[in-house]
C-alpha cells in the first residue's frame, strides 16, 4: 500500500504540472452544461453584490437621515417649519411619511374646515389612509430587489449541486469508456463538479446573510414609520380637530 503512494503523488503532480490543470483551463475545458451552470451562478453572484452594495448605501442613508429628521421634528414648534426643510431628508422614509401626511392635512384644513381652523373628525380617516399609503410605498422601496437575494440564497446551492452531479456523471462515464479510474481520467470532471459546488455556496452565503441583515433594517424603519404615524395623528387630534 505504501508503495502506491509515491505513484499516486507522481500522477497528481503530473496533472497539476500540466497547464490543463489550472483553474482557468479547467473551466474552459468543462462540459457545456457545467459551463452554463457556472455562468448562471456567476451572474447571480454579481447581481447579488450589486444589490448588496446599493442596498447598504440606501439603508445607511435612511437610518442616518431618519435620526436627523426625528431630532429636527421634535425640536420644531410648527409643522410648516419642518415641511420647508423636508427635502433635506429625502432619503428618510419617515420624512416622506411626514410629507404625505402634511400635504393631506393641508388639503383638509384648506377646504370647508378652513373657517374653523381645523379638520372634522371624519377627515382623520383620510389622513390615516394617506399615512398608511405612504408607509406602504416607502417599505416597498426599501424592500425592492431584496427578494432576488432570497432567491439566490435558496436556489444557488441547488444549481451548484446540479453542476456537481453532472460532473460526477461525466466522471463515471469516462471510467466506463476507458475502464480506468485514475486521477488523470476522472480528475478534471471531479474538479468541475467541486468548482460548481464552491461557486454555488459562494453565491448563496453572502446573499442569505445580506437578506437577513436588510430585512432587520427594513423592519426597524417600518417600526419608526408606524410610531411616527401614531405620533403625527395624536398631534393632529390635539391641535387640529374640531367638533363634528
Amino acid at each position: 500500500m505504501y508503495d502506491a503512494i509515491p505513484v499516486y503523488l507522481a500522477t497528481v503532480a503530473q496533472v497539476e504540472g500540466d497547464d490543463s490543470g489550472s483553474i482557468l483551463s479547467l473551466l474552459l475545458d468543462a462540459d457545456l452544461i457545467v459551463q452554463l451552470v457556472l455562468l448562471v451562478l456567476l451572474g447571480m453572484s454579481v447581481g447579488c453584490w450589486v444589490i448588496i452594495l446599493n442596498k447598504a448605501r440606501l439603508i445607511s442613508r435612511a437610518q442616518r437621515q431618519t435620526s436627523a429628521f426625528l431630532d429636527a421634528f421634535w425640536k420644531a414648534r410648527r409643522l410648516d417649519q419642518i415641511y420647508d426643510t423636508v427635502d433635506r431628508y429625502a432619503g428618510s422614509p419617515v420624512a416622506m411619511v411626514f410629507r404625505a401626511g402634511y400635504l393631506e392635512l393641508s388639503k383638509l384644513t384648506g377646504q370647508d374646515q378652513q373657517a374653523s381652523g381645523g379638520i372634522q373628525i371624519g377627515g382623520e380617516d383620510n389622513l390615516a389612509r394617506a399615512l398608511r399609503r405612504s408607509r406602504a410605498a416607502e417599505r416597498q422601496a426599501l424592500e425592492r430587489l431584496t427578494p432576488f437575494l432570497a432567491t439566490t440564497g435558496s436556489t444557488a446551492p441547488f444549481i451548484g449541486l446540479f453542476g456537481t452531479v453532472w460532473g460526477i456523471l461525466r466522471a463515471f462515464q469516462k471510467i466506463g469508456e476507458t475502464g480506468q479510474a485514475t486521477v488523470a481520467t476522472v480528475g478534471p470532471d471531479i474538479a468541475h463538479a467541486l468548482i460548481a459546488t464552491a461557486v454555488g455556496l459562494a453565491a448563496a452565503i453572502p446573499a442569505v446573510m445580506a437578506y437577513n441583515y436588510f430585512n432587520t433594517r427594513v423592519r426597524q424603519q417600518s417600526v419608526e414609520m408606524d410610531n411616527f404615524s401614531d405620533d403625527f395623528m395624536n398631534i393632529v387630534k390635539r391641535h387640529f380637530r374640531t367638533a363634528g
